[in-house]
């Protein structure tokens, strides 16, 4: 298990940001998505939850066969998903993912969202007090990405708001700015394979690293398009988006509700107060699985004649010379 705790601050607030994260991950998710790779959203429904309230939970599935290293890709069928769960109780959200295929590989991750620089040092004592971990401040302004995902209209070094005048930062910006916002994420990566575990966690927390500087980069980058925005004209967005990112990757579009909140069963919506518990299977998918009713490939005869034991025959094959010694296995 490799546990982190990543702090990424914002030029937002807390209350403006309830409506830019579910913005950005929405149209993060169809830009990033192709026909067979990419988001698939199974479940966006209301949910209460009897410890933290109203909430949202999402299924997703997430396909991404070909952003595998090719190390990973040698172990891992083609057809390739994490299934995403998350619930969204803002300002606290709790994601998992999870997969089938691996059942020994999982990520967990608990977010909260205050209104400061990254300077509180105990927002995860009830969570994880006792527990090691390395704090990482991820900086939007000054932090490399990836050469592939840089788009000069996205970084906040030459980006300015027209709606709310912020923007073009520069190094240091979070000591000053004002309004300013973090996200606290404690991000859990467990792969138990011996052998491969420090490896695996070590590359998903890469990974995960560059997934949040490049989502929280776009969502003050997009400020202007969701700034003016209510929850319910985000909901229809997200809705629509989700329907045409499902399209795009080539599945059916899911069921989502938005208007009410239905009493859900405690196993299959809630989750505890501090942790959602998400089956794993050892099962394999059911795109592995052999169909019961395949006719047996026949190979040989039905029926196999063996040789008299009474009559003795002498078989001239090449290389395959008779004698009345008897086998001895062959020494390592």
């Amino acid at each position: 298990m490799l546990l982190k705790e990543y702090r990424i601050c914002m030029p937002l607030t807390v209350d403006e940001y309830k409506i830019g994260q579910l913005y950005m991950i929405s149209k993060h998710s169809h830009e990033q998505s192709d026909r067979g790779e990419g988001v698939e959203v199974v479940q966006n429904e209301p949910f209460e939850d009897p410890h933290h309230g109203n909430g949202q939970f999402t299924e997703k599935r997430v396909y991404l066969n070909s952003k595998l290293p090719s190390w990973a890709r040698a172990v891992v069928p083609k057809i390739f998903y994490v299934t995403e769960k998350a619930w969204n109780y803002y300002p606290y959200t709790i994601t998992e993912y999870t997969c089938s295929f691996l059942p020994k590989f999982s990520i967990h991750i608990e977010t909260k969202y205050e209104d400061n620089k990254g300077s509180n040092d105990s927002i995860f004592d009830n969570e994880a007090k006792d527990l090691e971990r390395e704090v990482c401040f991820i900086d939007i302004a000054c932090d490399e990405i990836p050469e592939r995902y840089y788009k000069e209209s996205e970084d906040p070094k030459h980006f300015k708001s027209e709606k709310t005048g912020r923007g073009q930062l520069r190094e240091g910006w979070r000591d000053s700015h004002q309004p300013i916002m973090c996200s606290y994420k404690l991000v859990t990566v467990k792969f138990e394979v011996w052998g491969l575990q420090t490896r695996v966690e070590q590359f998903v927390h890469k990974v995960v690293r560059d997934i949040l500087l490049i989502g929280h980069r776009q969502a003050f980058a997009w400020v202007d398009e969701w700034y003016d925005m209510t929850m319910d004209e985000v909901r229809e967005f997200e809705r629509a988006t989700q329907e045409a990112t499902n399209k795009k990757i080539g599945v059916f579009p899911p069921a989502i509700s938005i208007s009410s909140t239905p009493l859900l069963p405690s196993s299959v919506r809630s989750a505890p107060s501090s942790a959602p518990s998400t089956p794993l299977s050892t099962d394999a998918p059911e795109f592995l699985s052999v169909p019961k009713d395949r006719p047996r490939k026949k190979s040989a005869p039905e029926t196999l004649t063996l040789p008299d034991p009474e009559k003795k025959a002498t078989l001239n094959l090449p290389g395959i010379h008779s004698s009345d010694k008897p086998c001895r296995p062959k020494s390592e």
